[in-house]
């Protein structure tokens, strides 16, 4: 395999030996001449390892993924070199898959398409090294992705969506609204300025131990936190949003949870509880929670609506707001950007959920983008590295702070 330089973030030349073996273990026979694009997709950013194969007129023809999910929720949280080793665990095995299912050989791919950037340095590693092997024993070109694009662009595989259009990107490790304009033209309007929704959620569901509750123990935090708030009142706890006196596009999530933390702690000593046992009020915590972030994410997509049709950014009358990210699941916080998109006339898409969350077809699609617009395909990768931390497009997010545009009240009745 290859070594990581881990000061630098570069490998050294790719071992052939392990790729020849792997290549000769497909036991698949040309069927159809494929005479279109054919891109490998490899996603190891995080903790799914997933791969895919998509063809330019958005047909997957095979794809697998292997969650870590399972491991992850026994040791409370993401432990980096614990999700590299699985991701090393796995990844032939899921190329293969993904290849296996497609009934293609990879000689017909036209590409191979891998997330560098941003994301687990652990984690992109792995997937980086296993993918720059197999550009240098197929000689493909290599298109490296950035993980928030291809979820940006992943509505365009699903449905008829032109450019410009306004996206809002919530995940664990996200949380980000860009206005794109071109596959890789992005205006930054607003992104968190310090955790990500979906990092809040699972803190809060750690914190009040929805691991130990019968109807979660097999839940992420966030599926938890969203499944115990139906059965609870938000109104028996009044939080207010984060940042209501900004006039901006920037989100912030460490305060609300730390809101969260200090209520948990004095209801654990009402209750007369120690901490990692279940709260009677748990329902009800979980409903505030997520009613509180809900409406804090409504109103700076809200914002940033009004001030993309204020600057003729976006149309006035057929906008469209794309919603993706692991946290675009969560139905709740769906229904708060509804009622924003109704009041503004825009049109709210969100990809499928297992679209939302991490996958190897975003990445594929993502190099099909790229390859039919001509841009950032690589026929030589030296010098290939990848990037943990890496913004988005130009940021704008200071522009739209001194446009102040003040957001109407809107009743979220949800």
């Amino acid at each position: 395999m290859l070594i990581l330089n881990k000061t630098a973030g570069v490998f050294s030349k790719p071992s052939k030996r392990k790729v020849y073996e792997f290549l000769r273990s497909f036991n698949i026979y040309p069927g159809t001449q494929f005479l279109h694009k054919l891109v490998l997709g490899i996603e190891t950013s995080c903790d799914d390892t997933a791969a895919a194969v998509v063809d330019e007129t958005g047909n997957v023809l095979g794809e697998a993924i292997h969650s870590q999910t399972e491991v992850h929720l026994k040791t409370g949280g993401i432990i980096p070199p614990v999700a590299q080793q699985l991701h090393r665990e796995n990844i032939q095995r899921i190329v293969q898959e993904a290849l296996s299912a497609s009934r293609i050989f990879p000689s017909e791919l036209s590409a191979i398409a891998t997330t560098i950037k941003p994301g687990l340095a652990l984690s992109l590693g792995v997937g980086l090294s296993f993918s720059l092997q197999l550009v240098d024993q197929l000689k493909k070109p290599f298109i490296p992705i950035h993980h928030m694009e291809a979820h940006a662009l992943t509505i365009r595989l699903t449905n008829k969506v032109e450019f410009p259009f306004l996206v809002l990107l919530i995940s664990g490790g996200h949380c980000l609204l860009a206005l794109v304009r071109g596959v890789s033209d992005f205006l930054l309007l607003g992104k968190s300025l310090d955790i990500a929704p979906g990092d809040m959620l699972d803190k809060v569901a750690r914190r009040l131990s929805l691991i130990r509750h019968p109807e979660c123990s097999t839940m992420s935090g966030g599926k938890a936190v969203e499944h115990l708030a139906k059965q609870g009142n938000r109104f028996n706890f009044d939080i207010k949003p984060p940042l209501q006196r900004a006039k901006n596009c920037d989100f912030s999530f460490s305060g609300l949870q730390h809101v969260i933390d200090k209520i948990i702690m004095q209801k654990e000593k009402e209750e007369g509880i120690e901490k990692g046992q279940i709260l009677s009020s748990a329902a009800d915590i979980a409903a505030a929670v997520q009613h509180t972030a809900a409406c804090h994410i409504a109103k700076r997509t809200h914002r940033a609506i009004l001030f993309c049709k204020q600057r003729n950014l976006l149309s006035q009358s057929n906008a469209v707001l794309v919603v993706s990210g692991g946290v675009a699941s969560n139905l709740y916080i769906r229904k708060a950007l509804e009622i924003v998109t109704n009041a503004t006339q825009c049109t709210l898409l969100c990809p499928p959920p297992r679209l939302c969350t991490d996958n190897g077809i975003m990445i594929a699609w993502n190099g099909i983008e790229r390859l039919r617009a001509g841009l950032g395909i690589l026929h030589n990768i030296e010098g290939v590295r990848y990037e943990p931390k890496c913004p988005l497009g130009v940021d704008i997010s200071k522009e739209v702070g001194e446009a102040a545009i003040k957001v109407p009240r809107l009743k979220m009745k949800i």
